[in-house]
Order: C-alpha cells, then sequence, then structure tokens
C-alpha cells in the first residue's frame, strides 16, 4: 500500500485564509499562502486550496494565490470551488495546480467528471463529495459549501463519479468539519470498500490518533487537515509521527 498522505487543507474566502465549524461561523485566520509555506515546511504531501464562496458567487479567485504559492511550495496542490468547465481545469493546472476537485459543477453535469478525465487525465480529476448524515446508515450530498442539499444519496454518487471518470475522491464531513471530534469513519469505510481509487478524508480531525483512525480503520489513502494546524494544536510532522508509530507508512517529513 502506497504511504499515506498528510494534506493540509486551506480554505480561503479571498484574500484571507479562513476556518468555520461545520463550514460555518468563518474566522479570519491570515495570509493563506504563508500557512501554505508553513505546512510545506513542516512536510505537507499536499495543499489543498478551498475557495469556499467561489460556487456561491459564480467565480474563482483562488489562480492568483496558486501562482504564487508555486513559486515557493513544491508539492502537489489541488484547487477546489468554482471550477466549472474543461476551460476552468485548464487554467488551473496553468496557474500550478497539480489537480483539481469538482463539486457543485459536477453535481449538475455528471459529464463533467468524464470530459475533464478525457482531456487531462483522470489523475487531475477528484470528485469532491460534501456529506450529511440523513439518517441510520444514510449520508446525502450536498453542494455549495454544504449549503445546498442534492437528494443524491452519496455513496451511490460516489461509485458513480468514479465510473465517470473519477481518479480520486474528497470525502468531507459537513457533521465533522471544524469539530475536531473525529472523523465519520463509518461512512469513509463504506467509501474505501466501494470504489478502486484513492480516499482522501476531510472534516473531524482533533488529533493524529483521528487521523490514524480514518487511515487503518476506514482504509482512506490520505486526510486533510486544517484546524488542529491552523490553531497550532499539532504540527505536521507530529501526525506523521503519531502514524508512523502506529505501523502507518509515511513519507518522511525531513
Amino acid at each position: 500500500m502506497p504511504a499515506a498522505r498528510v494534506i493540509a487543507r486551506l480554505d480561503v474566502k479571498a484574500p484571507n485564509l479562513v476556518k468555520g465549524i461545520r463550514l460555518e461561523g468563518l474566522r479570519v485566520m491570515g495570509d493563506p499562502r504563508t500557512f501554505a509555506r508553513r505546512y510545506y515546511d513542516q512536510g505537507a504531501d499536499e495543499i489543498l486550496y478551498v475557495d469556499i464562496v467561489a460556487s456561491l458567487y459564480g467565480r474563482n479567485s483562488l489562480l492568483d494565490l496558486v501562482r504564487r504559492t508555486a513559486e515557493d511550495v513544491f508539492v502537489p496542490m489541488t484547487v477546489a470551488g468554482g471550477i466549472r468547465s474543461v476551460e476552468d481545469v485548464r487554467e488551473a493546472l496553468r496557474s500550478g495546480a497539480d489537480k483539481v476537485a469538482i463539486n457543485t459543477a459536477a453535481v449538475r453535469d455528471p459529464e463533467l467528471i468524464r470530459r475533464v478525465a478525457q482531456a487531462f487525465g483522470s489523475q487531475c480529476m477528484v470528485v469532491d463529495i460534501q456529506t450529511k448524515r440523513t439518517g441510520p446508515g444514510q449520508w446525502e450530498a450536498y453542494t455549495d459549501n454544504g449549503r445546498e442539499r442534492t437528494g443524491l444519496d452519496a455513496l451511490e454518487w460516489a461509485e458513480r463519479a468514479v465510473a465517470l471518470g473519477a481518479g480520486e475522491l474528497l470525502i468531507t464531513s459537513v457533521d465533522r468539519e471544524g469539530t475536531q471530534r473525529g472523523m465519520e469513519l463509518d461512512f469513509l469505510a463504506r467509501v474505501t470498500r466501494a470504489v478502486a481509487v484513492p480516499v482522501i478524508a476531510c472534516g473531524g480531525v482533533g488529533s493524529p490518533e483521528h487521523a490514524r483512525q480514518a487511515i487503518t480503520e476506514a482504509g482512506v489513502d490520505a486526510v486533510a487537515v486544517a484546524s488542529i494546524l491552523h490553531y497550532g494544536k499539532f504540527s505536521i510532522g507530529e501526525i506523521k509521527a503519531h502514524l508512523a508509530a502506529g505501523e502507518v507508512a509515511v513519507r518522511s517529513s525531513a
């Protein structure tokens, strides 16, 4: 099994890095590029930039930030938020992104997944699935940064997205996001059993142990972390050290 990845997630509401709880109640944290550089220095395997209001306002404001970040951060970067077309993906890749994560536009036009995968390869086509639990053993997919219901069963949508060409899934638990109370292990395990592409888990990490549980118990390939990094509770290196101590293969933070 490939080494597990620790990904730094940075939610951006131009021009600031922000952080909320369940994607609401946003608090300004500072300059996103400064934080990205800090996490790169700590050994982050990837950077995930999310424009959290892009779908609401119909635009993506991250590309200049991605260009500037690419000057001194040399790990893969994924851009999410406001990606609506193959041309949007092309511009993101030209700006220095390695992958794009699409949620709202993919729900509205699932064939966009196929078109992006055919144009640039499935390795750069990440489908972002934002979930809320709706009942025992049931989760619904949401769009617009967790604001809009889709009526889609989240697991069925995950399987369909992969069938259309998604090379990776980003599973964000809206219920857990920002709470630091642990990840949605039940749903994550269902997804990893159902699909044969890498799964990134996001939402709920409050300690390195939560990250380990998602990898070893739910079978995810990567964990995207935000709150505990932004507030200085743990570093990327400390998370990786805990994973390694739990016999999880990780890439060196050096």
